[in-house]
């Protein structure tokens, strides 16, 4: 039944050769560089936030997408799935390795970011977040390289990877954070004295 749904789901949003010549090239763009939102944000929070609980964000952040992205792996490994067009399904658009397709690293990965920023930055942002990974969740499965269920998958682990990273906190939170410091501080010790970036 589960499977049924994904296919039928995926026909319903699956790009044709008819498809708009513009809106292949957008959803290329958004599915291929998009995600490059998370990183850029990371490092801009950090060298550049306005407080301290800015890094606190920065670090639960990328502790969930460690957990995150290591669940995704392993479930992957134990459920394996083939991608749409490794078994001749639909229409492909984007060049892909026929690698196993559930659930989705790039669904993760934004999923994931979206979901600490509403848990704890603030809504707003999370929601924005939230928006650009549904338009990379639709722009993969519209190119074909994704089932929609793989996004969904996505979801979920990054749920879970938030949820690991929230529990676990009072036991790794202070002293990593207090060690990462140290060595920033090591490291831009001479961008910190001139003020291009915040100590």
């Amino acid at each position: 039944m589960t499977e049924e749904l994904n296919r039928m789901l995926f026909l319903w949003i699956n790009a044709t050769p008819h498809s708009a010549a513009w809106l292949l090239q957008l959803a290329t763009f958004i599915a291929k560089d998009l995600i490059a939102i998370v990183p850029l944000l990371i490092v801009a929070l950090w060298l550049w936030g306005p407080h301290s609980a800015t890094r606190v964000l920065v670090l639960k952040t990328g502790i969930a997408l460690l957990c995150a992205l290591t669940i995704s792996w392993c479930m992957g490994q134990l459920f394996p799935h083939p991608r749409p067009f490794a078994i001749g399904f639909g229409h492909q658009f984007l060049a892909h390795a026929p690698d196993d397709s559930w659930p989705s690293d790039h669904g993760t990965t934004i999923f994931t970011f979206a979901l600490a920023f509403i848990s704890w930055h603030r809504i707003w942002s999370g929601i924005l977040l939230l928006a650009i990974g549904g338009a990379i969740a639709w722009s993969r499965v519209y190119l074909g390289v994704h089932w929609p269920m793989d996004m969904l998958g996505g979801l979920l682990v990054g749920m879970l990877g938030c949820l690991f990273s929230q529990l676990a906190w009072p036991w790794y939170g202070e002293p990593l954070m207090k060690y990462l410091q140290q060595v920033y501080r090591l490291l831009f010790s001479v961008p910190i004295r001139k003020g291009w970036v915040r100590n």
